[in-house]
């Protein structure tokens, strides 16, 4: 998950203990990219890192509900399985993902698939 340093502080009310949320500016408004990736997190429980959100823009992938939902189950099978970082093919697109942080690494379409050799993973998903 990617955290925002110095964004949301919890402060504990005087007297009751309960806890309360205040949001902290830190000299910069959240960007859209920012706001997207809060939401995906939310929804899906998957983050995307930085590069992995590039590689989306990039190369003109979009992922809808249906494909997000289906991202987010094979992401639970495989750490079902014991899987550490995975290669998720979901369509004509390829996710690599680190199953322990719930974090796609990078994504890429078929064309950039061909003569790739994907290193680094101990399990493949077709979902």
């Amino acid at each position: 998950m990617i955290e925002q340093p110095n964004m949301v502080r919890s402060v504990n009310s005087i007297g009751s203990g309960a806890g309360l949320t205040r949001i902290v500016r830190t000299g910069r408004d959240l960007s859209f990219p920012d706001i997207l990736q809060t939401q995906l997190e939310r929804e899906t429980g998957i983050s995307f890192s930085a590069h992995a959100m590039d590689r989306l823009n990039e190369r003109g992938i979009t992922l809808g509900t249906d494909e997000l939902t289906r991202l987010s189950q094979a992401v639970s099978k495989a750490g079902e399985k014991g899987a550490v970082d995975s290669l998720i093919l979901l369509n004509d697109v390829a996710f690599v993902v680190s199953i322990k942080n719930s974090t796609v690494v990078t994504a890429m379409t078929g064309d950039s698939m061909k003569n790739h050799v994907f290193t680094n993973i101990d399990s493949a998903i077709i979902a």
